[in-house]
């Protein structure tokens, strides 16, 4: 197995990295909560989406990048979209802030900064379309932004596996018509539990 790049920062030091024999090249992957940032010209980061979503977000003149993986809690579905639901927002917002943030660090300049959103789908049957809203949250966040969407791939029934590379912007993806096993499912509902009993004030570590 050849040698992963050097991490540049500890806060991903729980990233799970290894050798990618099909790219033949070394990548990081996500799980739902979980964002990353390469500085490395051939590593690439993937990861599994549901109703989550993620944002790859890049530097073309810098040639840096980065992905994250998030989900809104679900805790003010009833009330409908926006102020009553403004504290469950933050989470996204941070999974945003966080990896943008984490690019100016390396001198990406913010008008530079390209977006390419993807997930999003309703993959669990007989729940809220949790995936709808986090779709909107994304949009919106951009707009409020002024960040550059350049393409996306969203909705639908299906999960998708997402392989992003950072260093170019390239992004494949391919729908899962059908999953093999729950893991997936598991993952979310794992997570979207997590966000409901953890609280949104203070200093919770979501990454």
């Amino acid at each position: 197995m050849s040698a992963l790049p050097e991490l540049h920062d500890h806060a991903f030091a729980h990233i799970n990295r290894y050798w990618d024999r099909t790219h033949a090249a070394p990548a990081a992957k996500l799980l739902p909560g979980e964002a990353y940032v390469s500085v490395a010209a051939t590593e690439l980061i993937t990861t599994v989406l549901g109703s989550c979503v993620s944002a790859c977000v890049w530097s073309p003149s810098v040639g840096v990048g980065g992905m994250n993986h998030f989900m809104l809690p679900d805790g003010d579905r009833d009330r409908g979209w926006g102020p009553a639901a403004s504290s469950a927002t933050r989470y996204g917002t941070y999974a945003m802030e966080f990896l943008i943030n984490e690019l100016l660090k390396l001198g990406a300049p913010r008008e530079d900064l390209q977006v390419k959103m993807f997930g999003g789908g309703r993959v669990m049957a007989g729940m809220t379309d949790v995936g709808a809203r986090n779709i909107a949250f994304l949009r919106q966040f951009m707009r409020d932004e002024g960040l550059t969407l350049v393409a996306e791939d969203v909705g639908g029934p299906w999960p998708r596996k997402v392989v992003f590379f950072p260093a170019s912007g390239r992004a494949r993806v391919k729908k899962l018509m059908s999953l093999h096993n729950d893991t997936l499912l598991e993952r979310e509902q794992d997570y979207r539990r997590r966000l409901k009993t953890e609280p949104v004030a203070g200093d919770v570590e979501l990454f």
